[in-house]
């Protein structure tokens, strides 16, 4: 059958080209090219800034069959540079859908490429790795697009959080970010303060939920700024890129640790390890989904969580002291730390979950418990 949508390509930097056709969006765009195995959730995809810098793949093939709406947004837009799916549905059905896929992504100028065969994309990129790849649209020269992608810098070494971090100090109140103005500790019995590396807004409503005042930090503050504002607890959110390309932010977290409970999801993890004397790895393909097994090393039992992260946290680099947590199931890498001493703690993995399972949100629970605990001192 004759598809009237336009052509377009996928290059990756090893020479592999996949053709399909663009559902939405025209030009091109450049990546890491990655694979997400969830069955849904592309809308929290599109919107988690941790995605910053990446093309991503999703591995279910039927994709946009329930649309967009304004409730299950991760942030106030899209952050991926591009989405590649094995079919686009353009005739969404959701009781809560206002618009569909396509629409979305058209209104901020982001690709999606459908008929690409995702079963051997994602099977070359667990092979070998995930890699820098251009998204183009139209009749384009292979060797034209290999030549602009040779110049593409990639992600390892570059400081993404910069990109997506807000700009000024703001509390998060009823589902929204709100002017910071006098009087906002006015009734506060617990303030989190929150270093944005590219926040996801549910770990923002998870916090609210359990009675904090919320005050997110851009993620260039000093540790002397934030303790200005004396909170109860600080918590190092999720974000883009390589963690290794932040050292200014661990200098920060390292004159935090000691001085209020400390909880750091997936980045925040990362920034976490660094700050504690570890170092951080790159992943072969990364973990993207919402099914990962994760065991907690206490005798704990196991969890299914929720996952997007392509770097980890090396063990064997921390100092005696530091309490290996978590374990993936899949591949043994670290999903998690503790130093309790120090009322500090941090997970590889997005308890706030959405999308996935809610087996791990009991963490903000422990995270509040440290805040409620009496403090010596």
């Amino acid at each position: 059958m004759f598809n009237s949508k336009p052509k377009a390509v996928l290059l990756l930097e090893d020479g592999s080209a996949f053709a399909g056709f663009a559902f939405a969006g025209e030009g091109d765009c450049f990546g890491e090219v990655v694979f997400n195995t969830a069955m849904s959730g592309y809308q929290e995809t599109l919107t988690d800034p941790s995605y910053r810098g990446q093309i991503v793949t999703m591995s279910y093939p039927l994709i946009g069959n329930y649309g967009i709406n304004e409730e299950d947004m991760e942030s106030a837009q899209i952050h991926l540079e591009g989405i590649i799916v094995k079919e686009y549905q353009h005739n969404y059905s959701n009781w809560r859908a206002q618009k569909s896929l396509k629409a979305f992504l058209e209104e901020q100028g982001k690709l999606g490429v459908e008929g690409i065969d995702t079963r051997a994309l994602v099977r070359k990129l667990r092979l070998f790795g995930a890699m820098k790849g251009v998204v183009a649209t139209g009749d384009r020269s292979i060797a034209a697009l290999q030549e602009r992608l040779e110049g593409y810098p990639g992600i390892v070494g570059r400081d993404l959080v910069k990109e997506v971090s807000c700009h000024e100090p703001y509390l998060w109140r009823d589902n929204s970010p709100h002017k910071l103005a006098e009087g906002w500790r006015n009734g506060a019995c617990r303030v989190v303060a929150v270093l944005d590396c590219g926040v996801k807004y549910n770990i923002l409503r998870e916090l609210d939920n359990r009675s904090c005042r919320v005050l997110v930090f851009p993620a260039g503050v000093t540790a002397e700024t934030i303790l200005s504002y004396k909170p109860n607890g600080v918590l190092l959110s999720n974000g883009p890129g390589d963690p290794a390309a932040l050292p200014h932010i661990v200098a920060t977290v390292k004159q935090l640790i000691g001085k209020v409970p400390i909880f750091g999801i997936c980045l925040g993890h990362q920034i976490l390890g660094q700050a504690l004397g570890g170092v951080t790895a790159k992943l072969k393909f990364g973990h993207r989904g919402i099914n990962q097994p994760v065991k907690r090393n206490n005798g704990g039992g196991v969890v299914i969580t929720s996952q997007n992260h392509g770097f980890i946290v090396v063990p064997e680099s921390l100092p005696i002291g530091v309490e290996k947590s978590f374990t993936n199931l899949n591949d043994d890498t670290s999903e998690g730390l503790a130093m309790p001493a120090d009322n500090i703690f941090s997970v590889q993995y997005h308890p706030e979950a959405s999308p996935g399972p809610h087996d791990a949100n009991y963490l903000f629970d422990e995270f509040i418990g440290l805040i409620d605990a009496p403090q010596e001192g």
